[in-house]
């Protein structure tokens, strides 16, 4: 095979892209998990009027755990699940596919 023959070949299996490895894979998954949890809890606080201090406060947490989670900075265990979604007057909802991740908080105040 000539110097050519080598760069075309090489050239083509490029051209089909490497397949992403399963670590990989499952590490993209966990981050659109916490990036789409970290966008439900800031746009539920946003249409609360709330600031990150005022979350903490009703949380019982600190400002700063606040901002850690809305930075998906922080895996949220299940009693912090909970108390955000208590302190956001809403319920949360997860829904996990192999390709989609949807967080979404549903306000369980009475409609007005």
């Amino acid at each position: 095979m000539n110097h050519t023959r080598w760069k075309l070949a090489r050239e083509k299996q490029a051209g089909s892209g490497p397949a992403e490895s399963t670590e990989a894979s499952a590490e993209r998954a966990e981050i659109r998990l916490a990036m789409a949890f970290a966008k439900a809890v800031y746009d539920r606080r946003k249409a609360l009027g709330l600031s990150q201090t005022q979350l903490a406060e009703r949380a019982g947490l600190t400002q700063a755990k606040i901002s850690r989670v809305e930075g998906a900075d922080a895996v949220p265990t299940l009693p912090l699940l909970r108390r955000l979604a208590h302190a956001l007057d809403a319920s949360l909802n997860i829904a996990l596919g192999e390709d989609h991740e949807e967080v979404a908080f549903v306000d369980r105040r009475p409609a007005a």
